[in-house]
């Protein structure tokens, strides 16, 4: 989980003690230094007395809102310190002597902050938080004194540019609150509240004394929005600590050839050291072994078991010493823990630069463990190897048909590469891509992350020539700012499909500022994950979908879709998932309408989604699907009905009348409709370059034989997906992707 340490305000509000090293600005303070940064403040003046707030108010022109302020005033609204829409001169006295009499030993240099009365219909709130684990982060969100139980905000990691500004706009649920006119009002100034969120982020690299800044509200004055209240928060004490946060620059050459080096042992290793081998069936060490000859790794395998005992009809070794120099790259760890250092000293004098780690009884087992990890990675470092682990349940790399892993299954060779904080969750993905057939290409496990941590993965899976797409399960994040870092260069050129567990027990930050109270930890990081154009899946299901459809399909030019069905009901409801994600159900072309009039009885549906209503003829889907894909102003197609024929052919196949009857013929028919259909879609995608994702329940349904659809569509190396809403869920994440990379 990320860290989430009590800010000074928490102490406050929680009864704590005051941090001595935690100071607030006054408002007026506050909003001199945020102006320097892009922030637009309305017309105020401080004044001491109640004459010389007249005398302001008069200068600003009524009406006017008039404040105590104070270093020490955090919440005036609270304590009942503001007074608005003062329109003349005895109004203002009457309510500035009244805030004088209001102020308490605690409020530092107490003054009167009388300010122009800003009048707007929208108010949004913005503000800077400093995360314990992902450093500086912007916040944008709707606003007012509703801010935290609408709590539509979103958080982006500083540095930003306008780009990341602008996705922040499009990231709130009621982004059209902004984007479009309202109540008169034109829409937001964009320019305007890019160059107020990029001076934030400059605010927060250039004064890394700054801790926190809160701005709510502020007010969209027809088209701008003004800082109507601001306050600044400085940590001297912690900025001392804190580094320059700077964007991450790409890779030279150099640097990706020795990053693809340095896990190469790790992932293509010319031989395997099992250390732990095992005669017990139940034990990793022989279960290790198996996996790696059930599948056939193609390097030298050294088992070593201490007694030289045969395991699986061949010898082992007994001491490491026995292996031959520089045979073997990589050992797979399945000894004690205690037995670890002199064993990673025994390989290293071998040649061994990889090892993983399957022992357990390290840092998840207390301070012992944890001595005995630090030593292990120590020892790591200083012998030149890489460690993955430990605690960790295996890596899997298809290029070399190696299953290292103390559990099956071994996928299909693919483009996919999956890296896991949790060791049975990477079993659920190549589940799935022996279910699917969409391959993987790398597939490991983490582990307690003692020296080689997700972010490092993620990095080698970038510069990997065997992978397309990365697919991810976190739960917390030890290297917060290097996950930005290597993320941020990733998606650039790759998709990142991730899956975050832990979010029901993460913490909201007790805060007495409001930008504080709304940063909860799963806030931010999806702010980032949004910024950074990661696709974060809501299920483990969603989320190798999504991996194997930006693996298997073209990305999409627009959202422009059409949904083609051979049934009414999937198609009505095809649509309504259309909606509900984003997506642009058109209006049927005119040139396809006709077209398909001269394929189809009248009764078709004529719209879109487009239903044949039964009126097909043996050439009619492939044709009609090459229409729709060939059409300029179509970007994806949702197939539908895939399978429908061969599921006839199967009840006619497996009963009692066949072969008889005609049905010998009719059932190679229907199964042979079904393949077309799956190839024809397939086909028409790359021709055209446009996605074409099939879904029918049937892939699901007679266990006891596949049906021809949707294992034509698996055999064409797509996804048959289990429902419409799946394909659009899936569809809409090749859109993102597709949108974030345009960008």
């Amino acid at each position: 989980m990320l860290a989430d340490p009590m800010t000074n305000s928490t102490r406050e509000a929680s009864g704590e003690p005051k941090s001595s090293r935690e100071t607030t600005l006054s408002e007026h303070a506050s909003k001199a230094l945020l102006g320097d940064y892009g922030v637009a403040i309305g017309r105020e003046a401080l004044v001491e007395s109640a004459a010389q707030a007249v005398a302001a108010a008069e200068k600003i022109g009524f009406p006017v809102v008039v404040k105590l302020c104070g270093d020490a005033i955090a919440h005036k609204t609270e304590r009942d310190l503001v007074r608005l829409n003062l329109a003349d001169p005895a109004g203002v006295r009457a309510a500035a002597e009244d805030l004088l009499s209001r102020s308490r030993p605690g409020d530092g240099d107490v003054g009167l902050l009388v300010a122009e009365m800003v009048r707007g219909n929208r108010e949004l709130i913005a503000g800077l938080v400093r995360d314990p684990q992902l450093g500086p982060c912007v916040m944008l969100g709707i606003g007012g004194i509703l801010a935290e139980a609408l709590g539509d905000v979103v958080f982006a990691a500083a540095p930003l540019d306008e780009r990341d500004a602008r996705r922040m706009v499009g990231g709130l649920e009621m982004s059209h609150l902004l984007t479009e006119p309202f109540r008169g009002d034109p829409p937001v100034d964009g320019v305007a509240l890019a160059k107020m969120l990029v001076g934030l982020s400059r605010l927060a690299i250039e004064r890394p004394d700054v801790a926190s800044v809160d701005l709510n509200p502020l007010i969209v004055r027809g088209s701008t929005p003004v800082a109507v209240d601001a306050l600044v928060v400085l940590d001297t004490e912690s900025a001392d600590s804190r580094s320059a946060t700077v964007a991450a620059r790409p890779p030279t050459e150099a640097e990706t050839a020795s990053l693809l080096e340095r896990f190469r042992p790790l992932f293509s290793p010319r031989g395997i050291v099992v250390a732990g081998a095992s005669t017990h069936p139940g034990k990793f060490g022989f279960v290790t072994l198996h996996n790696l000859r059930r599948f056939g790794y193609t390097g030298e395998i050294y088992p070593i078991n201490r007694d030289g005992t045969d395991v699986l009809g061949r010898p082992t070794f007994r001491e490491v010493s026995e292996i031959p120099d520089g045979s073997a790259d990589m050992v797979f760890v399945c000894t004690p823990n205690k037995a670890n250092i002199e064993l990673l000293r025994e390989c290293a004098k071998k040649g061994v630069r990889a090892a993983f780690v399957a022992s357990a009884g390290y840092a998840e087992a207390g301070e012992e463990g944890r001595r005995l990890e630090r030593e292990l990675v120590d020892t790591a470092d200083e012998l030149g190897i890489v460690l993955a682990g430990p605690n960790g349940q295996g890596v899997i790399s298809t290029s070399v048909s190696m299953c290292a892993q103390i559990v099956p299954p071994f996928p299909p060779a693919g483009r996919i590469a999956v890296v896991s904080q949790s060791g049975n969750l990477v079993s659920s993905f190549l589940n799935y891509a022996v279910e699917t057939g969409v391959g993987i290409s790398k597939a490991i496990s983490c582990g307690n992350q003692g020296q080689t941590r997700l972010a490092d993965f993620l990095e080698y899976f970038g510069a990997d020539p065997d992978t397309d797409v990365a697919l991810a399960y976190l739960e917390g994040l030890p290297d917060g700012r290097r996950f930005v870092d290597v993320v941020r260069a990733l998606t650039a050129t790759k998709p990142l499909v991730l899956v975050k567990g832990g979010v029901a027990v993460e913490g909201q930050r007790a805060a007495a500022s409001h930008t504080g109270s709304l940063a909860t930890n799963d806030r931010i990081f999806d702010g980032i994950c949004h910024q950074l154009g990661v696709l974060r899946a809501p299920t483990i299901e969603d989320a190798f979908e999504w991996a194997a459809t930006l693996a298997t399909q073209p990305l999409p030019r627009g959202r422009r879709v059409v949904v083609f069905t051979t049934v009414g009901g999937w198609g009505v409801l095809a649509a309504d998932a259309c909606a509900a994600a984003g997506l642009s159900l058109i209006a049927l072309p005119d040139e396809i309408r006709a077209k398909i009039d001269t394929l189809v009885p009248a009764r078709w549906s004529r719209n879109n989604p487009i239903d044949l209503a039964g009126g097909e003829t043996r050439e009619t889907i492939p044709e009609v699907l090459d229409l729709i894909c060939g059409h300029p102003d179509v970007d994806a197609v949702i197939h539908l009905g895939v399978g429908i024929q061969a599921a006839s052919a199967i009840a006619m196949k497996t009963g009692e009348f066949y072969p008889d009857h005609g049905l010998e013929r009719i059932v190679a028919f229907h199964e042979r409709q079904d393949r077309r259909y799956a190839e024809a879609a397939r086909e028409c995608s790359e021709r055209y370059d446009k996605p074409v994702l099939s879904a029918s329940e049937l892939v699901h349904t007679d266990a006891s034989r596949e049906n021809p659809g949707p294992a034509g569509v698996r055999a064409e190396g797509r996804v048959c997906y289990a429902s419409a809403h799946r394909a659009v869920r899936a569809l809409r994440a090749l859109v993102d992707y597709a949108e974030f990379r345009a960008r």
